[in-house]
């Protein structure tokens, strides 16, 4: 059968598989400057005769034609790029760009594609149907490389009538993978706010115009945007992380500095809750007799998994590797530029787990000491390759 084949072939190229996920992670890249990532991966498809057409500056898409006569296709996809993150762990493919690392799994990402495309090209006579690797960039930096290889075409010639990815996890252990199905991830935008008044002595304030003291009245009811505004079945989340008021303890400044994110799973509600917040802290400002600037970055779209493709994914991959090893997982409120696939085509975005406790591997991503149970690629490439398979009616 299919699956034992791919079983075996996933035991076959596991040693490959490590050894080119540590060369990805020694080597690592920020967005849009994936060249060398690129370059690796481009001569992999190579090594495997495959064919691939470039797509925003260092994304790559080749495709995997089965022998058996199909029109089916399913698309498969991998992310490449790194964080600004300095590495601490002390381990022998340890990032060698001192303040890039791959603290977000890209590399376990890249590295599991490249050996499920080993896989399905070594088993091409054994089903029907295209398989479309996707190989994007730049899914840590807005616009996102998942819009602008959309926008490039990447979802057509041929056109999947489904998109499939899996992302690192290190909540859930080595061995195992989660799925949601329906939404599941968050809209991400990012808000610049420049709250202005009149700096002066901090002993006289009745002179000036304290921006400070505007900035957290504003900063107040903001949190009315969620709590009173937003429809509380549909989660919403505004949080500020950065605020600069570069006075001193006897000078109030001219002006405040503010970054914010605000998150949530209604593109409906995102629109009205942009103008509201807007109103608002202009308002305030105003009342105050003060002013701000207001700026909302548009960011990534809610990741949704569709029902049905959902469904009949988990219960593939229940089938290949047992229940007991397939788990349910809750919404997450951080963002993934995969949204952009979901939102256009039928997707399903599932995590990979990749913790060991008793290795002390359990960092979440976006840390320095974040690191991967390499023993999950014993299931990543033949996984990918079993789900491919099955959507493809094989």
């Amino acid at each position: 059968m299919i699956k034992e084949q791919i079983q075996q072939l996933s035991k076959n190229i596991f040693n490959d598989v490590v050894a080119n996920r540590r060369h990805l992670h020694s080597h690592p890249e920020l967005s849009f400057q994936e060249v060398e990532t690129s370059a690796f991966v481009a001569g992999k498809l190579d090594e495997l005769g495959l064919k691939y057409e470039r797509m925003a500056d260092n994304g790559l898409v080749a495709l995997i034609k089965g022998d058996k006569p199909s029109d089916k296709v399913v698309a498969l996809r991998a992310d490449m790029d790194a964080l600004p993150i300095t590495e601490v762990n002390e381990v022998s493919y340890k990032s060698q760009n001192i303040g890039v690392m791959h603290a977000c799994g890209h590399d376990a990402h890249t590295s599991s594609l490249l050996g499920t495309a080993k896989i399905l090209t070594d088993l091409k006579s054994q089903f029907g149907g295209t398989v479309k690797l996707i190989f994007q960039p730049a899914e840590e930096k807005l616009p996102g490389g998942a819009s602008i290889m959309i926008k490039e075409g990447v979802l057509e010639n041929p056109k999947p009538q489904a998109v499939l990815g899996q992302h690192v996890m290190p909540l859930i252990e080595a061995g195992k993978v989660g799925f949601r199905a329906g939404k599941y991830m968050a809209s991400t935008d990012e808000i610049y706010v420049t709250v202005r008044g009149k700096g002066g002595h901090g002993a006289q304030p009745q002179q000036n115009v304290d921006p400070v003291i505007i900035m957290a009245h504003m900063l107040t009811a903001l949190q009315q945007i969620v709590s009173r505004f937003a429809d509380p079945k549909s989660p919403s989340v505004l949080s500020f992380g950065k605020v600069i008021a570069n006075g001193a303890t006897n000078v109030i400044p001219n002006e405040v500095y503010l970054e914010g994110t605000f998150r949530t799973m209604d593109e409906k509600w995102r629109n009205e809750a942009h103008i509201k917040m807007k109103k608002m802290a202009e308002g305030i400002c105003e009342s105050m007799g003060g002013s701000c600037e207001f700026n909302i970055m548009r960011g990534y779209p809610f990741l949704i998994n569709e029902e049905k493709l959902t469904a009949a994914t988990r219960g593939h991959a229940e089938d290949y590797l047992g229940k007991e090893n397939v788990l349910d997982l809750d919404i997450w409120m951080a963002a993934e530029d995969f949204a952009y696939y979901s939102q256009v085509a039928d997707s399903c975005f599932y995590r990979l787990g990749t913790r060991n406790e008793s290795r002390g591997i359990t960092s979440s991503v976006h840390t320095p000491t974040f690191d991967v149970e390499e023993d999950a690629f014993k299931i990543s490439t033949g996984l990918m390759a079993y789900l491919a398979v099955k959507q493809l009616g094989n």
